[in-house]
């Protein structure tokens, strides 16, 4: 079973920044890229203490704006480090313009 929460609205997100939304007590962050995807990972480096939804984007890279590990939004994988390891992604629809996740993965 699918469960699709609204988060946000579509005009919220600008291109090239992130927003952090807290649904279901999650702290995530929402990304916007220049082709127009939206995606959405775990808010929190998983290297320090930083807010991803901080961090400068570029491409489809966000930079943790404590220690400059590269993580890519479409996926959550690790670009650069320090980091080393990943932070999750959820699925991302939108509809209505409006953004949902999927919580239930």
């Amino acid at each position: 079973m699918t469960h699709w929460i609204d988060v946000a609205a579509e005009a919220d997100l600008f291109e090239g920044a992130g927003i952090a939304v807290a649904p279901e007590g999650q702290d995530i962050a929402v990304f916007k890229l220049e082709d127009g995807g939206v995606h959405a990972i775990n808010n929190l480096c998983s290297h320090g203490n930083a807010k991803l939804c901080d961090g400068f984007v570029e491409g489809h890279q966000v930079e943790c704006p404590f220690h400059q590990a590269l993580f890519d939004v479409r996926d959550g994988t690790v670009s650069c480090g320090p980091a080393t390891e990943p932070v999750k992604s959820w699925p991302v629809k939108i509809e209505g313009g409006r953004v949902f996740l999927n919580l239930q993965t």
